[in-house]
């Protein structure tokens, strides 16, 4: 697989895939460290005289999230100026990137605007784009494990690489593919189905939403989070065949008037809302956290930006900033939680930009993205 060292991009055309997807705070998207991390890939590019076109993609087709890149550019631009064309595929974007000179960057408007991104092979907008284009560079590893036209449409037609952000990931994941038997799991967040895969590869301490179906699977009734958990009961069937290496907490944290109040899950079911782990539970975690040699943390432990409910998460991640094993920390609303607390970065080995397309990489689920860099023989 070739990296972009092994490309001549001076006075080039390099079409180049990264991931700006962002939380939103309101109508504004939040700044990340993809932002920085993706800007220096760019920067390499530009400072080599390349002219460099950039895809990305923002949320979801009829998500609250779905929305133009103009923002991300503006972002972007505090640290490698890009311009910015409202079009993807059609005559503005074409003639934007005729106009490009070398040394300079122009970022596409979101390619999930155009159907054919949901395809393999791309349609139109593969067949538009390609022939304007001397190498494509696919540094997204957060969506190599998508079918879609940016990560394998341009990359079966174009000279292709691995950009240094992708290869990063990598690196680090193959650190802990190679010991996963051996790995512990701390998983979280809102999204169990992006998580489950890894049920069943090591010891799994569940937080957040997986917590709560992993102790539905044990079972336990909630009570009022049984109805709101209602379309996630694969996950449970999914859990109860694996239950053996999976921890569930001994306490939670539940609000009462707005305020953090921590039962035992022998008082289960319950009326409140459950947001976080409660303290012993985040106690015996920290225990096993200390002994581990391999330590993957994926998803927040529970509501981690409202105030009361921010504990687990917090304490989760300090005990894996000062553990001896070999820390990677992944998904966004993980590294963001690691900025947000103020915790010293350089505790964890990798804080990584990505999360679906690395769940299932460990999980050693084929990455249609990173196969076909692997196949890619014109270079």
């Amino acid at each position: 697989m070739k990296t972009i060292d092994n490309l001549n991009v001076k006075d080039k055309r390099v079409l180049v895939r990264i991931d700006l997807n962002s939380a939103l705070g309101g109508k504004k998207i939040v700044e990340n460290l993809r932002f920085r991390e993706h800007a220096k890939t760019i920067n390499e590019l530009k400072r080599q005289g390349a002219v460099v076109v950039i895809l990305a993609h923002q949320g979801r087709p009829g998500k609250k999230n779905f929305i133009s890149l103009k923002q991300h550019a503006r972002i972007f631009s505090k640290y490698s100026k890009v311009k910015f064309v409202d079009d993807v595929a059609g005559r503005k974007a074409v003639a934007a990137i005729h106009r490009l000179k070398s040394g300079e960057a122009l970022l596409l408007e979101n390619v999930r605007f155009l159907k054919d991104e949901f395809s393999s092979n791309g349609g139109k907008f593969v067949k538009t784009l390609t022939p304007l284009f001397d190498y494509f560079v696919s540094d997204c590893f957060s969506n190599m494990h998508r079918n879609h036209a940016s990560m394998v449409g341009f990359a079966k037609r174009l000279p292709s690489a691995v950009g240094p952000v992708a290869l990063r990931e990598l690196k680090a994941l193959d650190k802990i593919k190679s010991r996963v038997g051996g790995a512990l799991f701390v998983l979280g967040g809102n999204k169990p189905r992006d998580v489950v895969l890894l049920v069943g590869k090591g010891c799994v301490l569940t937080t957040g939403t997986l917590s709560l179906l992993a102790l539905k699977a044990r079972g336990y009734k909630l009570g009022k989070e049984d109805v709101m958990l209602k379309n996630d009961l694969s996950v449970v069937r999914d859990l109860r065949k694996n239950l053996r290496r999976v921890v569930v907490p001994c306490d939670l944290a539940v609000s009462v008037g707005g305020k953090r109040k921590e039962i035992s899950v022998d008082e289960l079911p319950t009326k409140y809302e459950i947001l976080d782990i409660g303290s012993r539970t985040v106690k015996d975690y920290a225990r096993e956290i200390r002994k581990a040699r391999v330590i993957f943390f994926k998803g927040v432990a529970g509501l981690s930006q409202k105030k009361g409910f921010e504990v687990g998460t917090r304490e989760l991640l300090r005990a894996i900033s000062k553990a001896r094993g070999f820390s990677v920390v992944a998904g966004g609303s993980s590294s963001n939680a690691v900025g947000k607390f103020k915790i010293n970065k350089k505790g964890f080995n990798h804080i990584s930009l990505s999360g679906g397309a690395l769940v299932h990489y460990l999980a050693g689920k084929r990455l249609a993205g990173l196969e076909v860099l692997k196949n890619n023989r014109k270079l």
